[in-house]
């Protein structure tokens, strides 16, 4: 029998709790494509104050570049404000490595240096092969590593997770 997955609605409104404290006139939210781009433009309607944000493909910037390649849904990062001096929360779907956070990092600092940066994941499923570690956390859901877990969206845009064998 396996544990059924959290839901990543609840999960959602779990992790816009968590950032409405630490929120300010000098916060912006950098989503990383894709899932973390989903979920900051459902953050800004839910923590319903005018944010700075913007949106980040790090795929350049990963250290797997030569191994992986382009993806076909690869796009341009957008961030339309000023870094400098900004607090960031840096938000993706599901933290595993730490690999594409570290790429995030590096690709940000290229568009200048926020006061400082703070990291925002649905679900932590373990597994850190770098020193970097969310600050903001709905959930920890430590999975195998031949597990791959996957921030999805219903037609309707509600998201749901899945839970599939690695390829």
């Amino acid at each position: 029998m396996t544990t059924p997955l959290p839901e990543a609605e609840q999960l959602l409104t779990r992790l816009a709790e968590q950032l409405r404290p630490v929120i300010t006139p000098a916060t912006a939210l950098v989503g990383i494509h894709s899932g973390g781009v989903w979920i900051m433009q459902r953050l800004l309607k839910l923590l319903d104050v005018p944010l700075a944000h913007g949106t980040l493909d790090v795929s350049f910037y990963r250290d797997d570049f030569n191994q992986r390649g382009l993806k076909p849904t690869t796009r341009p990062s957008q961030i339309p404000f000023e870094v400098e001096a900004r607090h960031i929360i840096l938000i993706d779907d599901v933290f595993y490595t730490g690999r594409t956070i570290r790429a995030a990092l590096n690709e940000l600092f290229d568009y200048g240096r926020p006061a400082n940066i703070s990291l925002a994941v649905l679900v932590n499923r373990g597994g850190r092969e770098l020193p970097i570690a969310p600050q903001f956390s709905a959930c920890e859901l430590p999975l195998p590593a031949d597990k791959n877990l996957q921030l999805l969206q219903h037609e309707d845009g509600r998201f749901y997770l899945r839970l599939d064998d690695q390829a």
